[in-house]
């Protein structure tokens, strides 16, 4: 079997098409620098290729897609270069199994296994029965080494790695596509379509979220308005290290995400937003505010970035599209405090919350409306905790802000995800209250 290679500057899942056909020599030169880079596999006379590989080392990354003949995906397999240069980590993985030739691309009723595998020998394998009776059945996956690993091909060397799924039983003869067009002088930007190495969360416009006026909608309220920030009150961190956590998660030797900052005492508050709704209760039109995200404040000065907090042992070169990392929390709690006095504050937080210990000193219950719950202080050192409330359990990234010269400006959590931002307008009245 005849199977043509070509080159590429990207890839357009929706057109079906090359973005930018380059020669294999200037693929070569951009696998040489890191640069991302994509081939494609077809059969002369099949519409639909029979694979498609985008290769970013400076991303650490390989990725592959399988097509049918109907041009449906029905593999999806994540390369991971770590630091072993000879070898590649399957780090993830979806296949998808179409009933009929009649089912649509990722139908929903399409049954799909995913393997998610991590250089530790950890993994699991999640089979998703859509069709009739659905459900799920999650596995920890029993593999050898040279399951898990690829050797890594030199360029040009590549197998087509789809073979057995076309059900191909002697090697293929590869011949390379003509280039139909030079591509531009310049990379420029590939179009959104266009496929990309996976990105970890990122975290959207931040600042925003405590400038009043902005307008937001959340996707349920469509206009909301963000209104003056909360204070709630501050924190002291003598030990120069936050940690940031939920405090009913057992922590082992201490919270997995800390943020180094200068030690002292610093602003806690809240973002808001304000919406009117129509409420059936009261069978009339209701104005309420409601907080987006919690904020340590370490400096007057705007973040000019943002970037997720991790813990000890993430590695960015692992992550997924749109991972995130954080804090875990089952009883929709999170928690700012000193890591330095990390163990006493916690203990007072459990005998004040759980306990319920009466005149307790060291703790106090926050009762002022706002998201932050409670309080525990450690006289021995100085440092203090202050609990607020998330919207739900689970895992909840940590955003630290930075300025122009890398120091850190703030440390938010948003309670319920990242609203979206409306088109700017005239200000809506905004509430000037603290």
């Amino acid at each position: 079997m005849v199977v043509e290679v070509g080159y590429a500057q990207a890839w357009d899942p929706k057109t079906f098409a090359p973005w930018r056909p380059i020669s294999a020599e200037e693929a070569r030169e951009r696998d040489a620098a890191g640069l991302p880079y994509v081939v494609v596999y077809r059969e002369p006379g099949r519409k639909a290729p029979l694979e498609v590989r985008l290769v970013s080392w400076r991303d650490h990354y390989v990725g592959l897609w399988v097509y049918d003949a109907q041009g449906r995906r029905t593999y999806n397999l994540d390369l991971r270069l770590l630091d072993d240069p000879s070898r590649l980590l399957r780090r993830y993985s979806v296949g998808w199994y179409y009933t009929g030739p009649e089912m649509a691309e990722f139908d929903k009723a399409c049954p799909r296994v995913t393997m998610d595998l991590f250089p530790d020998g950890r993994g699991r394998r999640t089979e998703e029965r859509r069709g009739q009776g659905g459900g799920s059945y999650v596995t920890s996956p029993r593999l050898r080494d040279d399951e898990r690993w690829i050797d890594r091909p030199a360029f040009g060397e590549w197998p087509l790695l789809s073979a057995q799924v076309h059900g191909l039983i002697e090697p293929p003869v590869f011949e390379a596509a003509e280039v139909a067009e030079a591509a531009e002088p310049d990379d420029g930007d590939a179009p959104a379509t266009c496929w990309r190495p996976p990105r970890s969360a990122q975290p959207g416009p931040i600042n925003d979220l405590f400038r009043p006026g902005v307008r937001v909608t959340n996707g349920y309220h469509p206009e909301m308005t963000v209104v003056e920030p909360h204070r709630v009150g501050t924190l002291r961190v003598p030990s120069g290290l936050l940690a940031v956590s939920g405090p009913d998660i057992d922590h082992g030797e201490g919270p997995r995400i800390t943020v180094p900052v200068p030690p002292g005492e610093y602003v806690l508050d809240e973002a808001r937003v304000r919406f009117s709704y129509h409420c059936e209760w009261r069978d009339a039109e209701v104005t309420t505010t409601e907080p987006t995200a919690v904020r340590l404040l370490v400096s007057e000065t705007p973040a000019a970035t943002w970037e997720m907090a991790l813990g000890p042992d993430d590695d960015l070169r692992l992550f997924i599209e749109q991972q995130i990392v954080g804090f875990d929390t089952d009883s929709a709690t999170g928690c700012f405090a000193d890591a330095g006095a990390w163990k006493p504050l916690i203990a007072l937080f459990e005998r004040g919350l759980i306990r319920g210990e009466p005149e307790l000193d060291g703790y106090e219950a926050i009762d002022d409306g706002s998201m932050f719950m409670q309080r525990t202080w450690d006289e021995a050192s100085g440092g203090e905790l202050m609990s607020f409330a998330t919207t739900g359990d689970g895992t909840y990234p940590v955003w630290v802000g930075r300025s122009e010269a890398g120091e850190v400006t703030g440390v938010v959590v948003l309670v319920e995800g990242m609203p979206e931002l409306l088109p700017e307008g005239d200000a809506a009245p905004t509430d000037a209250a603290h």
